[in-house]
Formats: structure tokens, sequence, C-alpha cells
């Protein structure tokens, strides 16, 4: 394995090494800002159509139509009870943990009506449908589903839609073991910053969401970034962001008041 670059600020060519760094850093995010860009006017303008050839571009297979982007629930199910046993145990008690959390940060609504006729209150409702994002290239992330599919349904969100990356075409069965397990409603095999602007603008085949939660890598976080005010986001994640789902995806961010 390479080791780390190391810099330290009592070399004399510290700074100059450091402003290098700085600068390839900028030139990186000015690439990726402007791909994400024409990725997401490309998903808005044509919808399937462009999903269909960046799947192909990017993940190196080629979908037969827009519907074949579409993993049928009776997959992730058949995934869960083909799941060693071992793997299913770990999961379920991951899901069990989950769950009970977030149940206690359900807020109620409330109401206090004045004597002078006034009503002051709170109404915390679950949004009506939301998006998870789960990596699926180099990693994939069982727990990130978990994480943020239960949050999703124990606020009472009644439609979560999950997209995630099949490179090669190949799914990944505990991905889709935990998706089943978590109570996921739809699921679509793409990933990138086009799956981000699918589930923010909406295709003929992939509906528009309220929210969009779950790590991903710089395409994906830059794209968050840029549909954010047009759908909700968790949060832009960094380089650690699958790691740190679990501070992402808490009930209160898949409500509303």
């Amino acid at each position: 394995m390479a080791e780390p670059r190391r810099l330290s600020t009592t070399d004399p060519a510290f700074e100059e090494a450091f402003a290098r760094l700085l600068a390839f850093e900028a030139a990186q995010d000015e690439a990726v800002e402007s791909a994400t860009a024409r990725i997401l006017d490309d998903v808005r303008a044509r919808g399937d159509a462009a999903l269909l050839e960046l799947t192909a571009r990017f993940d190196r297979w080629t979908p037969a139509s827009a519907q074949a982007l579409e993993v049928p629930l009776g997959t992730a199910r058949r995934a869960l009870a083909e799941l060693a046993r071992a793997e299913r145990d770990a999961l379920e008690a991951a899901a069990a943990r989950i769950r009970r959390y977030h149940e206690r940060q359900l807020q109620p609504s409330w109401r206090i009506d004045e004597a002078d006729g006034t009503m002051l209150g709170q109404q915390v409702s679950a949004l009506d449908r939301a998006g998870l994002y789960v990596p699926g290239g180099k990693a994939a992330y069982p727990s990130s589903v978990l994480m943020c599919a239960i949050a999703a349904k124990t606020a009472g969100v009644p439609e979560l839609v999950m997209v995630t990356p099949t490179p090669d075409g190949a799914l990944n069965a505990p991905v889709l073991a935990a998706a089943a397990l978590a109570g996921v409603d739809r699921i679509f095999r793409v990933g990138g910053a086009q799956a981000i602007g699918a589930l923010a603008f909406g295709t003929a085949t992939i509906p528009a969401v309220d929210k969009i939660v779950g790590p991903g890598n710089a395409y994906v976080a830059a794209a968050k970034r840029r549909v954010f005010g047009h759908v909700g986001i968790d949060m832009v994640a960094g380089p650690s962001g699958a790691r740190r789902v679990g501070k992402e995806c808490r009930s209160g961010c898949l409500t509303h008041e």
C-alpha cells in the first residue's frame, strides 16, 4: 500500500508544497463542478435517455430500457433470504438498534388554544417521498441503507426511493438485502451525479423526491450541493461521508414542521 504524503510545517519548503497541493485540489474541484453541472443539465433536459447513456458510460453496462434500471423488490427479498446466516443476523441486529434509536427521536405534534382564541402549536409530519443514495462503486455500504432507510420509515415517510450504482451491471447482494430489511419501496440501478439529478428533478421512470440523503463521491456531493433549494438534502458529506452517514440520517431530517 502506498504511503500517504506527509507535509511538515517545519520544512522550509512547506509553504510551496502546501500551495501546490491546494492548487491541485482547486483544479480538481473546478473540473468536478463543471462535469456535475453538465450531467445535471442533461438529466433535467432529457430524463431517462440521459440516464441510459450515462449509465452505459460510467457504470459499463447498457440497460435494455429505462425500466431495466429498476430492481424488482422480489430481487431484494431474495438477496435477504439467501444471505449467509451470520451476515443476516448482523444486519437484523443493526436494524433493531437503529430503529430503537430513531423511535426515541420522534417528536409529537401539539397545540395550545389561548383564552383570546389564538391557536399556537407545532405540526410534525413526514415528508411524502425521500431519496436515498447508496454508494456502490469501490465500496458498498449496507449500513448506509439501514441508517437512512430506517430513519425515514420510523419518521413515517410513506415512499423511500433508493438509487445505487451497479458497476459492470453487478448487483450488491448485502445492499439489496439491507434495502429489503429496512423497507425501501423502490430501487434503481443508477449512481453518480445523474442519480442525484433524477431524484431531484424526476424522470419518466424515477420519481422526484422531497429530500435526498446519503453519502457519495465528489460528484455526488457536488450534485447535492447544486440541487439544494430545488430539493432538500441532509448535508454535503466530505471524503469520509460514508462513515459519517449515521450523523446525517436522523429522523428529524426526514420530517418537516
